[in-house]
C-alpha cells in the first residue's frame, strides 16, 4: 500500500500556513510547483485529505503585479490555486522561506530564481577537470544569500586517487568551514548513504553543478531506477554528457524532495556587497588595515592585501577571485541602474502618449494587458485583468 502523502511531506509548515490563511477564506487551495512547463506549471494541489497533480496557469493579476521575473512563481514555490472544472489558476505566490538564485546568464541585469524554498544545496563536482575553488567561492556566496545549507559532493571518486579526493575536500573546507563535504562515487554507491541522509520528510534538496559531473547518476542511485537518462562518456574529457534539460521537483517515496537542475555553465553573482564581505571575511579583515579607506588593492600605497601577498599570508588566487567578484557585482549594479533609468524614461514617454486622446489610451491599455507583449515571458496567463477604460 502506497504511503499517504501529506502537505508536510512537501515542506508545508507554519510559515506557509500563516501566509495562506487569507486565501483559504476565498476557497483557494495550497499547491507547490513541481516543474516549469514554459507555457504552464505542474503542481501538487491539496484538498482536504487528498492531493492531485495538475497543470496550472498564471493569473493576469499575479503576472502584472510582478515587477521583475524573479517575483513570478518558480519551481519550489507554494501558491494559492483556484481550481474549477475548466482550469487551475495561480492567484497568489506565498512568501518564500529561502530563494536560491543567480544573475541570469548573458548580459542581463535580471535575477534568475533557480529553486524556491530549498533547505539544502548539494554542489556536485569532482576532483579532476571540473574542480575549481574559484567556482566554489561563487557557489558558496549565492548559497549563503539564499539561506540554504551548503553541502559539497565530490563525485566520481572511483576515477581519482584517495589523496586527490582528500586534498580537494580539505581545500573546500578551508575555503568554507561551514560547508560539509562528501566524497562519493554514484556509479559504485560509495558515500551515497551520507547523501541520502539529507533527504528527510519535508526537506527540499537541490542538486547543482556543471554538466557531466554525475548529477543524473546521483539521482538515479537515490531513486533506485533510471529516472534520468545518463549520457555516454565523452572519450576526450572523461565526463558524462549532460542529460538533465529542465529543473523538476521530485517527491521521494521514503521522504524528502529532490530538485535536479540542468548543468550550470556560468555562476554569475546575484548577491549584495554585504554577502560578499561575509564570504571573504578573512580578506575583509586584512582590507580594514589598508592605509586608505578607498584603497583599490592594486598599486595603492599601504595596501594591506598586497603586503599580505608579499608575506605569503594570503593566497593570490583567492584575492584575485575576491576582486573579480567585487568588480562583477559593481558592474551588475551599474547595469541595474541603467535599466531602471530606461524603464523610467519609457514610462514617462508612455504617460505623455496616453494623455493625447481617448483612442490612444485604449490601444495602449489593451497592449499592456496582452500577456504575449509583456516581459517576453512564456507562461500562459489567465485573462482576468480588467478591461481597458471606455
Amino acid at each position: 500500500m502506497a504511503r499517504k502523502i501529506t502537505r508536510e511531506d512537501l515542506g508545508w509548515n507554519e510559515h506557509f500556513a500563516e501566509a495562506f490563511a487569507p486565501y483559504a477564506k476565498q476557497g483557494w487551495l495550497p499547491a507547490r510547483l513541481l516543474r516549469d512547463n514554459k507555457i504552464s506549471y505542474g503542481c501538487l494541489v491539496f484538498e482536504e485529505k487528498d492531493f492531485d497533480e495538475l497543470d496550472c496557469i498564471l493569473s493576469g493579476k499575479v503576472y502584472h503585479e510582478a515587477e521583475t521575473d524573479a517575483e513570478l512563481p518558480a519551481v519550489g514555490d507554494w501558491v494559492a490555486l483556484e481550481v474549477t472544472d475548466d482550469d487551475a489558476v495561480i492567484r497568489a505566490r506565498l512568501p518564500r522561506h529561502t530563494c536560491f538564485s543567480r544573475k541570469a546568464p548573458g548580459t542581463s541585469s535580471e535575477e534568475q530564481v533557480m529553486v524556491a524554498n530549498v533547505d539544502v544545496v548539494l554542489v556536485v563536482t569532482e576532483p579532476g577537470t571540473d574542480y575549481s575553488l574559484r567556482r566554489m567561492e561563487r557557489y558558496f556566496a549565492i548559497i549563503r544569500r539564499s539561506g540554504a545549507k551548503p553541502v559539497v559532493v565530490l563525485n566520481k571518486a572511483d576515477l581519482y586517487s584517495k589523496a586527490d579526493c582528500a586534498q580537494a575536500a580539505a581545500e573546500i573546507l578551508e575555503l568554507n568551514p561551514e560547508a560539509v563535504v562528501h566524497i562519493t562515487s554514484a556509479l559504485e554507491g560509495q558515500g551515497m548513504k551520507a547523501v541520502r541522509g539529507y533527504l528527510k520528510k519535508g526537506v527540499t534538496v537541490a542538486l547543482i553543478g556543471s554538466s557531466g559531473v554525475g548529477k543524473s547518476a546521483i539521482v538515479n542511485e537515490i531513486l533506485g531506477d533510471e529516472w534520468q537518462d545518463v549520457g555516454d562518456v565523452n572519450e576526450l574529457t572523461g565526463k558524462g554528457r549532460h542529460t538533465t534539460s529542465a529543473r523538476e521537483l521530485i517527491l521521494l517515496p521514503r521522504g524528502g524532495i529532490l530538485v535536479d537542475n540542468p548543468g550550470i555553465k556560468e555562476v554569475q553573482m546575484w548577491i549584495d556587497e554585504a554577502t560578499l564581505r561575509e564570504s571573504f571575511a578573512d580578506i575583509e579583515e586584512l582590507a580594514s588595515q589598508c592605509r586608505f579607506s578607498d584603497c583599490k588593492h592594486g598599486k595603492d600605497a599601504g595596501c594591506a592585501l598586497r603586503i599580505a601577498l608579499t608575506e605569503e599570508k594570503l593566497d593570490a588566487a583567492r584575492l584575485e577571485g575576491f576582486l573579480r567578484l567585487d568588480d562583477e557585482i559593481a558592474q551588475l549594479r551599474q547595469r541595474q541602474k541603467k535599466r531602471q533609468m530606461t524603464v523610467e524614461r519609457i514610462h514617462k514617454r508612455d504617460h505623455k502618449i496616453k494623455a493625447r486622446n481617448r483612442e490612444d489610451r485604449i490601444d495602449i491599455e489593451r497592449d499592456r494587458m496582452n500577456p504575449h507583449m509583456a516581459r517576453g515571458y512564456g507562461h500562459s496567463v489567465a485573462e482576468d485583468a480588467p478591461d481597458p477604460p471606455q
